[in-house]
């Protein structure tokens, strides 16, 4: 009873700002917010993204943006709130949406699913969850049962990518090698970075 008193008391001194998203019913945290807690960090030290997180995803978006149907989608970015059930809140890096099935924007989290959502890195403290396998496996899980047909995870330290799609086999890929985003649409991460002259 007490170590779970002390848990409860740990909790509520946690700022709901540093929540990144809710996965489940349960908040998953930025990465490094015990620092924040701690009074050795400040939230905006821990909340954005690293410098080649944030090329990668403008890089990334921006060749979709290019090369998609511009009368049938639309790109989402900037962690994108999605409101996949009642206390799910999830956050996309890029979602795709079909625009057919957007409807009127309403200043809220989407709470339709898009088509396709690409994930550059993991930003949650991973001690919530267990491991970075772990996250990924619920929350894509998360994301299909929400409607989602097509998950990437760009994983820069390693540069590879991970290609999900409901009930198939995991598919992991080096970056350099192209990988189909969604009809008419490939990238090609190592390619992206080397037109822009970007090193990393």
């Amino acid at each position: 009873m007490v170590s779970s008193d002390k848990e409860t008391v740990q909790t509520e001194a946690i700022p709901d700002a540093l929540i990144y998203e809710t996965l489940n019913g349960r908040p998953l945290y930025y990465k490094d917010y015990r620092n924040v807690v701690a009074g050795i960090l400040k939230p905006e030290d821990i909340m954005g993204s690293s410098d080649l997180q944030a090329i990668l995803v403008s890089l990334i978006n921006t060749h979709i943006t290019i090369n998609r149907d511009r009368k049938r989608f639309i790109t989402a970015t900037n962690e994108s709130g999605l409101h996949v059930a009642v206390g799910d809140n999830l956050s996309a890096d890029i979602a795709i949406f079909e625009k057919a099935k957007l409807g009127p924007l309403k200043g809220k989290y989407f709470d339709v699913a898009p088509k396709v959502v690409v994930e550059v890195d993991i930003k949650i403290d991973l001690n919530e969850i267990g491991s970075d396998v772990a996250y990924i496996s619920e929350k894509t899980r998360e994301l299909f049962t929400f409607g989602v047909e097509r998950v990437l995870w760009v994983l820069s330290k390693i540069q590879k990518i991970i290609i999900l799609l409901p009930n198939q086999d995991w598919i992991i890929t080096d970056w350099a090698n192209d990988v189909m985003v969604m009809e008419d649409c490939v990238i090609n991460i190592k390619n992206l970075l080397d037109e822009e002259d970007i090193s990393y």
